[in-house]
């Protein structure tokens, strides 16, 4: 009997079932848990097969295979290249660790020759602007008037190193001599392999004026009598040398070399380079100043060439009203070489530097163990400015190409090369050998101290003096200059790490360029009026011990000698 089709049934009983739902394939039937099952057996390869599409498919199967994935298909990528392709990684050096100076001058050339924005009378009325605090400075040095009471015998000392090394040693003298009321014999000079200058003290310094200045003072000889040369054979190594530690303090020339004085009556101090410290008691720093910035003048044919050559450099800077800029340029071959930094001049520079090291400092480079890192060195501002570097920078700075430039310096290394665009830039550039004719220099040409001497006193009469690599020549100078100037050394120092930067930056354009190197000027300015600090060379600066302000009295400072 057939029963109608009913949608609705009762308690699932007594209607038809619907049809049940079609397989998703054919060949898979749905197995306990829901899975499905192939009507037909799987090969074990089917079955992985199956297993890791399955796996993949869920959620958290796709981040656990991804990285599985890359690495095979990387694999089978690698697995199609040779083995012998080796990928090539470059790695740039840090920037201003390269020497690339000759190709930042061939960028911004043109521009440079372009920019009339300023002259050279323009620049040198404003370039110290700096405001003094508390008003300026002028010298007090005063010399004593009473009479000088009986020695305590003599002190002979040896001066080494070059010109103003040799001036440490001598202001320093002065003073160990004053404290010990000790009569002081005129320094002798230690011939160096290297200054290779066998010059005495009176070839180098007017020695009446240096011992009439003194007089009341520090009593100061030629030679040690010769009573007293009798008891030693008239032999100076039989006199007892004392061997005093680098920086001593005064004190210690009273306990330890006073006593043996008084015993010897002649007493010998060799080496006497930096054996007495910075930081003194007022009277002993008085001897200093009065040594160094009164006592010490040039002998009368240095003198009289460097007054001639700082009359000359006027006349050349007369669209200037006779200001000049001084430049001390340390670039000579040993210099290049002591420093081991490295230029643009490929392997014949390396074999020249590597030979000059040896000839001057016989295995000091090649020790074992000694890394030398000629990048490290020039980001730490450490290597010696080239000319076309100090040309850039000056030109930056504002100082047209009608500045008149003399420059203080040695033989500079490959000159022919490295001078020809300082003197594109600055075509009034001088030295004391283009400034003097051959007779003129001839009395000193075998003479690096004197010769030395010439370039100081040009220098020192300058507008505006630029150091370069620092050293005694420019610490010398500055605090000669911050005692003649009121009080400011009126020197450009420029900060050489920044200059690396600066030097090596291949997008830097002309105004950028200008306005880093305004600023580092203005820097310059600022520090120049910088007073001493307990640690420093009260011959650089010279204020507060050598110098009073203007509105101030002089004040007389008297000595107790022990």
């Amino acid at each position: 009997m057939m029963h109608a089709y009913s949608r609705i049934t009762g308690n699932g009983i007594g209607g038809p079932s619907p049809p049940s739902s079609p397989l998703r394939s054919p060949r898979l039937r749905r197995g306990k848990g829901g899975r499905f099952q192939s009507g037909q057996p799987r090969t074990v390869f089917q079955r992985v097969s199956y297993a890791v599409l399955s796996l993949f498919l869920r959620r958290q199967g796709v981040f656990l295979f991804a990285p599985v994935i890359y690495i095979s298909i990387m694999l089978i990528y690698m697995g199609t290249v040779s083995i012998d392709v080796v990928p090539i990684v470059r790695i740039r050096p840090p920037r201003g660790s390269i020497y690339r100076s000759p190709e930042l001058y061939e960028k911004l050339r043109s521009f440079m020759d372009a920019d009339n924005s300023s002259s050279s009378s323009d620049v040198l009325e404003i370039v110290w602007r700096h405001p003094y605090k508390g008003g300026e400075w002028k010298p007090c040095v005063n010399r004593s008037s009473a009479e000088l009471p009986d020695t305590n015998g003599f002190i002979y000392v040896e001066a080494n190193g070059g010109l103003n090394q040799q001036r440490t040693s001598i202001g320093n003298a002065v003073a160990v001599a004053g404290f010990l009321n000790a009569t002081l014999v005129i320094p002798n000079f230690h011939y160096h392999s290297i200054w290779r200058d066998p010059s005495k003290f009176k070839d180098i310094y007017d020695e009446d004026h240096f011992i009439n200045t003194l007089l009341n003072d520090v009593r100061v000889v030629n030679k040690i009598p010769e009573y007293l040369m009798e008891r030693f054979d008239y032999n100076m190594s039989n006199v007892v040398n004392f061997k005093i530690k680098a920086w001593a303090p005064i004190q210690y020339y009273k306990d330890e070399v006073l006593p043996k004085l008084l015993e010897e009556q002649v007493i010998r101090i060799s080496p006497f380079a930096n054996r007495l410290s910075w930081d003194c008691p007022p009277e002993i720093q008085r001897l200093r100043c009065l040594a160094n910035f009164e006592a010490l003048k040039f002998s009368e044919p240095i003198a009289s060439l460097a007054d001639k050559l700082v009359a000359r450099m006027k006349e050349r800077s007369a669209n200037s009203k006779g200001k000049y800029v001084a430049v001390h340029l340390r670039f000579e071959e040993d210099m290049v070489a002591f420093s081991c930094c490295v230029y643009d001049g490929g392997e014949q520079e390396l074999q020249e530097m590597n030979e000059a090291r040896e000839r001057g400092w016989r295995g000091k480079f090649t020790r074992p163990g000694r890394i030398i890192l000629p990048g490290t060195i020039r980001l730490e501002g450490k290597c010696p400015l080239t000319p076309l570097e100090v040309g850039l920078m000056l030109r930056g700075m504002g100082f047209g190409n009608n500045t008149a430039i003399y420059l203080a310096s040695g033989k500079i290394y490959k000159a022919e090369k490295n001078m020809a665009p300082l003197q594109e830039m600055f075509p009034l550039l001088e030295t004391k050998e283009s400034l003097a004719s051959a007779e003129e220099l001839a009395l000193f040409q075998n003479y690096s101290s004197r010769m030395a001497a010439i370039d100081y006193s040009v220098c020192l009469h300058s507008e505006v003096f630029v150091t370069t690599q620092g050293g005694n020549f420019p610490h010398f100078l500055m605090g000669h200059r911050r005692y003649l100037y009121g009080g400011h050394a009126k020197t450009i120092r420029p900060d050489k790490k920044k200059l690396a930067l600066i030097f090596d930056n291949p997008h830097i354009g002309w105004k950028s360029f200008r306005l880093k190197l305004l600023n580092m000027r203005v820097h310059s300015d600022q520090k120049g009026v910088e007073q001493k600090r307990p640690n420093d060379s009260i011959y650089t600066f010279p204020c507060p011990d050598c110098m009073c302000r203007s509105d101030q009295p002089s004040d007389l400072r008297t000595l107790t000698a022990s």
